[in-house]
C-alpha cells in the first residue's frame, strides 16, 4: 500500500479521541483546533470523559473527513499540542 492508500472510504465519519491533562480550556481548545480542519464539526456532538483520578480528560469528536491529508493534518496538529498527550 502506497503512502496516499488508505483503507477508509471518504468522506467518511472519522471519530478522533484527544487525551490531555484535565484543564478548564481544554476542551474549547480542542473543539476550536479540530474546526481548524473540519469546519463543520459542531461542538455541541464533543463526548467527554475524565478519568478516574480526575487529572486527565478524554475528548472524542466525530469529524466527516473529506480525505487522508486531511486527517493526517489534523492528527499532526493535536499530538503537536502541547496539552495533548495522546489521540486515537
Amino acid at each position: 500500500m502506497s503512502e496516499e492508500e488508505t483503507l477508509l472510504k471518504f468522506p467518511t465519519d472519522f471519530p478522533v479521541k484527544i487525551m490531555g491533562a484535565r484543564r478548564d480550556d481544554f476542551v474549547q481548545t480542542m473543539v476550536e483546533l479540530v474546526q481548524r480542519h473540519a469546519p463543520d464539526f459542531r461542538a455541541d456532538t464533543v463526548e467527554m470523559r475524565a478519568s478516574s483520578g480526575g487529572n486527565y480528560l478524554s475528548v472524542t469528536c466525530v469529524v466527516r473527513a473529506t480525505s487522508k491529508a486531511q486527517l493526517d493534518a489534523l492528527y499532526r496538529e493535536i499530538t503537536a499540542h502541547p496539552w495533548v498527550k495522546m489521540a486515537l
